[in-house]
């Protein structure tokens, strides 16, 4: 039996089909994980299911990643749940601009399974420091 309580919450927000089922199927050995595939989803998700961390791609439809991350940061319910912005592009607006919404770092995609996996225990170890 799957000892599904220890294990830590991932979120994974992608508007992509097979992005989520990839990084799902990176993830779900080690990680609880659940998926949305709009920011309007991940904020609301956020706000009932608390994950420990959430993957959140930049460009979506209905709400992007980035008003997604500000209003997740700016919920006293929801502002401590750490986000790993994923993007396509790493320019350096990106980064500075997911910075400025809230999110505590960013991985640029296409990604290896090790390098998202050290990434999010990266950003575990970090916040549970604190």
């Amino acid at each position: 039996m799957e000892q599904v309580i220890n294990r830590k919450k991932v979120l994974i927000v992608d508007d992509e089909p097979n992005n989520r089922l990839l990084v799902h199927f990176i993830l779900d050995d080690i990680f609880q994980v659940s998926e949305a595939e709009d920011g309007i989803e991940a904020v609301e998700f956020a706000r009932t299911q608390k994950p420990d961390v959430i993957l959140m791609d930049i460009m979506m439809p209905k709400m992007d990643g980035l008003t997604a991350c500000y209003l997740i940061k700016n919920n006293p319910a929801t502002k401590s749940i750490p986000i790993i912005m994923c993007t396509g592009i790493g320019i350096e607006l990106n980064v500075k601009l997911s910075q400025q919404m809230g999110s505590i770092t960013y991985i640029t995609k296409p990604f290896s399974p090790q390098d998202l996996f050290d990434k999010i225990m990266q950003v575990l170890k970090i916040t549970n420091c604190h």
